[in-house]
């Protein structure tokens, strides 16, 4: 599997997707104790770990599952923060 396949397909994957919205909106109801950057970098890396570890796709080295992880989650954390500012501002 190539990496654009493989950058596709954890895009795309619900599950990766619902624990980063939910660590998001975890960052958001804590972030006067805990702040921004530290929860949103250990929940990157987290899930950037967990997923393969306990799912691994055939074909695919654990290192290049982490790395194109780590930026998948990156591009989707970016997208929620700018979903969650656009309607923090319309309220």
């Amino acid at each position: 599997m190539d990496y654009t396949a493989l950058l596709t397909s954890q895009l795309t994957d619900l599950f990766r997707v619902g624990l980063l919205v939910g660590l998001f909106y975890t960052m958001e109801r804590t972030k006067p104790q805990t702040g921004i950057a530290i929860p949103l970098l250990a929940g990157i890396a987290f899930v950037a770990v967990i997923i393969p570890s306990t799912m691994p796709v055939a074909g695919v080295s654990f290192s290049d599952a982490l790395v194109t992880g780590l930026v998948s989650n990156s591009l989707i954390v970016a997208v929620l923060w700018l979903i969650f500012g656009f309607l923090k501002k319309r309220t």
